[in-house]
């Protein structure tokens, strides 16, 4: 399709015909229509909520309060100039490539989608019940469709999240960089208020979706009525819409990876290393997919990765939905406050280099980090008060504050091995003096290292929450202490009750970069350049930070799933299922499957970037040979060529890790049951089965954490060099630092980032299905 577009002279296929046609479907709509159908919606939302809970009224006032906000930060944000029209020409042709793209990816995606539910409804269908479903009356054909219709709304909300990401990036870019001519400071509000405008609506879209469900199903089951199901079993009902979720953000994350990877190393290796040019240079062939391939990968992947974190955790094995949702409808609060807290300054002169963008963004999150400490002790007060036991309730705040600094210890540690400023990336940078090799080996030795502070928070904030949980004082009937998991799963509400903000860093770290290659493009002054050219290094940094929240996360909320995966083992099984034994040879397998897992689909993932930035190269140099004139700006090159090949290449790519992910787990555990069931072992496939996930998960969080603080500190490595150190830019050191973030791509941008999702994903993909493993 792209090539008969180039044939036919157009540099991008045209625009997505589905949410044009949306939107030209709405704008017929009589305003006075449109408005009286919104308010019967809204009124049926809130007549939903009335019924289940106050509580659940609550949550949905907050959302719709933060819509209303997420448009006001639209309109702000549009209200910006695009500046002159060769900033505007460039911006269109990364937002039609862009665009051109989500529709074909998330086209495939959603066909496999739909396959997926037809599975999960066969086996649903066919499947045995609990005890507890048979008791409230849920068979066999209601928990069938129930899960498949929440795996479906999953995987729909977080393709909007995707998208919502996608569409304020590509038009926040040209803004900020219209912005960087008469101030960094505005520069940098329009980037963060464009990314917060993003994150309001991806936070405040999982919490109302799971709300709404949550709702639903309350009324429609008549849960807690005499006969019926307890509220405490609810959330296995759900559970669809954090594998539906996982599901896309998973091949949104693959996909876009690959296609944002491919570009940029294609563009460096030529561009930079051989020819000698600028980053973004407007005689790269490859520079307008590598500016597309921002906002597809990190802007509209990032989206859905948070989307599906956040959907995850608060469909909890607790039974305690109300609780996280409240949560989350304040950080929505609280994120709000942080964002509006950068503001413009009155001059429009440039700011001072003292200014640093970074602490201007850190200063906005201690607000929110503050913020968060109070609305979550005020939330358990207000709802895990209980008169059993009177102080359980500052155990589980004291939970909340263990989650918060973690979080806050998770992007500091990260700041600290992927920020220019401290000694990490300082020594990384020198060892590009000495050649190409010294930099790698310097570079793998860091993120090795990177890995050991994380460890031992996590390690340290998964006891202490478990503990202080144990000893709240909330006992079963038979007297034993029942509060530790969910003291845990109070830790992970603590450790995402700022992630509006934090995704708000992480959108504004592809909208600085894309920022900067418009300004490189249209060929604007230096000052202009050195502007964004700052905003973009903190982006990077913001970016990483982002990583490490969401793996730390993943962490936490992993081992929640797991315990649910247990439960629901035991309880469809009527066997006892406490603990998995690693001492038992088909188990032990089975966490070496887990972890070989994570290797194996990391090394497809960074291959599928490699093969496809071999294709782009060999582009590249194809133009350069063919269109001597490129150099001397006599001939203009084929962006269009390049953006075909990777967007053909990267949708072909991602189906292969995709797959492996998702039918690992359940190959392993029906082999191992007939296995079990050969031999007299009634559970043998779903002790496989944890044993794999429990492994895939400990090497999950390493790999991740290395991938993505290795490939970030490279890459800041690079961006020290070419503030003038170490001979600065088109010296030995800053080719050999140029070979380092090349390396460096695919780990933080492809592999690391997709190994969050994935870690996720096999939790809820094992939670599913559960009935086929025994």
């Amino acid at each position: 399709m792209m090539e008969a577009d180039m044939e036919n002279g157009r540099l991008f296929p045209e625009r997505p015909r589905t949410f044009s046609t949306i939107f030209r479907v709405l704008m017929r709509i009589n305003p006075r229509a449109f408005i009286v159908l919104l308010l019967l919606v809204f009124s049926g939302v809130l007549y939903v909520g009335a019924s289940t809970s106050p509580i659940v009224l609550f949550v949905f006032c907050i959302c719709t309060l933060s819509l209303f906000f997420s448009l006001y930060l639209t309109k702000w944000v549009l209200a910006k100039d695009e500046g002159p029209p060769e900033m505007s020409e460039i911006s269109d042709a990364i937002r039609d490539g862009a665009e051109g793209f989500f529709r074909t990816q998330y086209g495939t995606i959603s066909k496999m989608a739909c396959i997926l539910a037809l599975v999960i409804l066969g086996i649903y269908l066919f499947r045995s019940t609990t005890p507890q479903q048979e008791a409230s009356g849920v068979g066999r054909t209601t928990s069938a469709y129930i899960t498949v219709a929440s795996f479906l709304l999953g995987a729909l909300c977080s393709g909007i999240a995707g998208f919502v990401g996608m569409w304020v990036s590509v038009r926040a870019n040209v803004r900020v960089s219209s912005a960087a001519r008469r101030s960094a400071r505005e520069a940098l509000q329009i980037a963060v208020r464009a990314g917060g405008f993003s994150a309001i609506v991806v936070v405040g879209m999982a919490v109302f979706g799971v709300a709404i469900l949550y709702a639903t199903f309350y009324v429609w089951l008549e849960v807690d009525s005499p006969g019926s199901m307890k509220v405490t079993d609810l959330p296995l009902l759900l559970v669809g819409y954090g594998f539906g979720a996982s599901f896309v953000a998973l091949f949104a994350q693959l996909g876009g990876g690959i296609y944002t990877k491919a570009a940029d190393v294609g563009a460096d290796l030529v561009g930079k290393v051989e020819q000698g040019i600028p980053e973004d240079d407007p005689r790269n062939p490859a520079v307008i997919a590598d500016l597309v391939g921002d906002n597809v990968g990190d802007c509209a992947a990032r989206g859905a990765d948070l989307f599906e974190s956040i959907a995850a955790e608060i469909i909890n094995p607790s039974g305690f939905i109300l609780f996280p949702l409240v949560v989350h409808s304040f950080d929505l609060v609280i994120s709000s406050v942080g964002i509006l807290s950068i503001r413009g300054t009155r001059d429009s002169g440039l700011i001072s280099p003292i200014e640093d963008p970074m602490a201007i963004m850190q200063k906005g999150y201690s607000i929110t980090i503050l913020l968060a400490v109070v609305t979550f002790g005020v939330s358990t007060r207000w709802l895990l008060y209980t008169e059993q036991a009177p102080s359980a309730w500052l155990n589980f705040a004291l939970c909340g504050l263990v989650g918060i600094i973690t979080a806050y210890a998770f992007v500091w540690i990260s700041k600290y091995y992927t920020d220019y400023k401290h000694e990490p990336v300082r020594l990384l940078a020198l060892s590009s003096s000495t050649g190409h090799g010294t930099n790698i080996i310097a570079g793998v030795s860091l993120g090795l290292e990177s890995t050991a502070l994380p460890v031992l928070v996590i390690s340290v904030a998964i006891i202490s929450a478990f503990w202080l949980g144990h000893t709240s004082g909330l006992v079963d009937e038979s007297g034993n202490p029942t509060g530790g998991l969910f003291g845990t799963a109070v830790a992970t509400m603590g450790m995402l009750s700022t992630a509006a903000y934090v995704l708000t860093m992480d959108m504004f770290g592809p909208i600085a970069d894309n920022a900067g290659g418009i300004v490189e493009m249209s060929q604007q002054p230096e000052s202009v350049r050195e502007i964004t050219d700052i905003l973009d290094a903190v982006g990077n940094t913001t970016k990483a930070t982002t990583k490490g929240f969401a793996i730390g996360s993943a962490a936490l909320a992993s081992f929640l799933l797991f315990s649910a995966y247990m439960d629901e083992v035991a309880a469809f099984a009527q066997l006892p299922f406490k603990e998995v034994d690693i001492a038992i040879p088909e188990v032990f397998v089975g966490g070496l499957l887990g972890s070989m897992l994570i290797f194996l689909f990391s090394a497809w993932a960074c291959s599928a970037v490699g093969r496809t930035a071999q294709e782009v190269v060999n582009e590249v140099r194809r133009q350069f040979i063919e269109r001597p004139g490129i150099m001397d700006y006599n001939e203009k090159p084929d962006y269009g060529r390049c953006v075909a090949i990777v967007a053909s290449a990267s949708l072909r790519e991602m189906i292969r890790p995709g797959a492996l992910a998702i039918i690992s787990p359940m190959a392993v555990g029906i082999i191992f049951r007939m296995l079990g069931h050969a031999t007299g072992q009634p559970l043998l496939g779903a002790k496989v089965v944890a044993a794999m996930l429990m492994f895939a998960t400990v090497a999950g969080i390493l790999m991740a954490l290395f991938l993505n603080t290795a490939g970030g500190a490279w890459d800041n490595a690079k961006k020290y060099i070419e503030t003038g150190a170490l001979g600065g830019k088109g010296s030995e050191s800053h080719k050999a630092a140029v070979t380092g973030d090349t390396v460096g791509d695919p780990f933080k941008d492809t592999a690391g980032p997709s190994i969050h999702v994935l870690i996720k994903m096999l939790a809820t993909i094992t939670l599913v299905m559960a009935p086929i493993f025994l």
